[in-house]
């Protein structure tokens, strides 16, 4: 079989957000002749956008699609349909219409297979938004889901049929360094604690910097680094308050010398220098039912202990070791754990070495060739994924 070439429809750089940055990811896993003995395959960008210039010329973009721009998703599916596959990322929020239903329109005008990869499968969705859902699954050849909870909802809430249903991690770069910590001893330099990602209210920094007062008394002085801008939304309706209000929470803790804030939107390369310094990585999400985290795919692969509220993909993804499950919006909770991992002989090398067995599985490499897998079974005729 000859290179199949993918159409991918998504958010894309210089957008700044988590899935744009996935899309490059798996943009660069997909045509990267590594992933697969065949040849390079073909990938181009269908980059959804607001307004017609506004990102500079890309020679991965081959076409933009301008939300609410006339007959705009007829022409977003011409232009996929240039391609063998096209890969729909589906976040509500992404695309133009009422809970981002016009999404359906471009499925709809599909003439090659899609392959649906579900970054956000709600537990209480609206009735219009478990209809888009359905009705993405229903005319998708194939549906991703990056978690085994995922998948499950999508079977039990949404029936959507189990045997078009692929669970793939979301995928990460390779930042893993030699081991830091020496067995059987307690971290004795300076531990830096790490959380990155757009800032907004619901990932739980309060409780983080709360529990960052509980653990003054050691020594060495834990440094807490939060890293990320301000979620766009969130800028546009309050400024800069929710930040101020963290920094104001620090003060008055008294703990200014070990919180710090870096207000950047860090590209690949940059993010990976981060994670590689970090000894912890902690997610003090409020969300309960989360079921995807980049940035926990993202630490695992870096071979990096973590510290998490049991949202689903935690609980999923830390059973075996790799991490600690704490109490939602409970600083005690994170406190204890920090303390422990840092004091307790033995635990942190134990918990770095499980996310280096885990990791071989989370990088691009491997997740690229998952998807090559399915494109290759999509458009074989005796496939059962092609008659379905």
């Amino acid at each position: 079989m000859s290179a199949i070439s993918y159409g991918i429809l998504s958010t894309y750089p210089p957008t700044q957000c988590g899935l744009a940055t996935f899309t490059a990811a798996l943009a660069d896993s997909l045509a990267d002749t590594e992933t697969s003995s065949r040849s390079s395959s073909p990938v181009g960008i269908v980059s959804i956008v607001d307004f017609p210039h506004e990102a500079p010329a890309d020679p991965n973009v081959t076409h933009r699609w301008v939300r609410g721009a006339p007959r705009a998703g007829i022409h977003a599916a011409t232009a996929l349909n240039r391609f063998d596959v096209a890969i729909i990322q589906h976040e509500y929020g992404i695309f133009g219409g009422r809970d981002g239903g016009d999404v359906l329109e471009v499925v709809h005008a599909l003439t090659v297979p899609a392959i649906v990869v579900m970054h956000t499968v709600l537990t209480n969705p609206t009735t219009h938004q478990r209809a888009i859902l359905q009705a993405l699954a229903h005319m998708s050849a194939v549906v991703v889901t990056m978690t085994q909870t995922a998948r499950r909802r999508l079977v039990d809430l949404y029936s959507v049929d189990a045997a078009k249903i692929r669970v793939i991690p979301h995928g990460a770069d390779d930042n893993r360094r030699p081991l830091k910590y020496e067995a059987g001893d307690p971290l004795t330099r300076t531990p830096l604690i790490l959380t990155w990602g757009l800032l907004g209210p619901g990932k739980g920094i309060e409780w983080a910097i709360d529990a960052m007062g509980h653990i003054a008394d050691l020594r060495p002085a834990p440094q807490y680094r939060i890293v990320g801008q301000t979620h766009p939304r969130v800028l546009e309706r309050q400024g800069e308050d929710y930040r101020a209000s963290l920094a104001n929470r620090a003060r008055l803790l008294g703990v200014t010398k070990s919180v710090h804030f870096d207000a950047r939107y860090l590209g690949r390369s940059e993010l990976s220098r981060m994670v590689r310094q970090a000894d912890v990585v902690l997610l003090p999400y409020d969300a309960r039912d989360q079921v995807t985290s980049g940035v926990l795919i993202e630490a695992i692969a870096a071979g990096k202990p973590v510290i998490a509220t049991g949202f689903p993909h935690a609980r999923e993804l830390l059973s075996s070791g790799a991490g600690i499950i704490v109490e939602r919006q409970d600083s005690n909770s994170i406190a204890a754990a920090l303390r422990r991992l840092f004091t307790e002989p033995g635990l942190a090398v134990d918990m770095e070495a499980e996310a280096r067995r885990i990791a071989p599985d989370l990088l691009w490499p491997a997740v690229g060739r998952q998807y090559r897998a399915i494109g290759e079974d999509l458009l074989r005729a005796d496939s059962t994924l092609a008659t379905a």
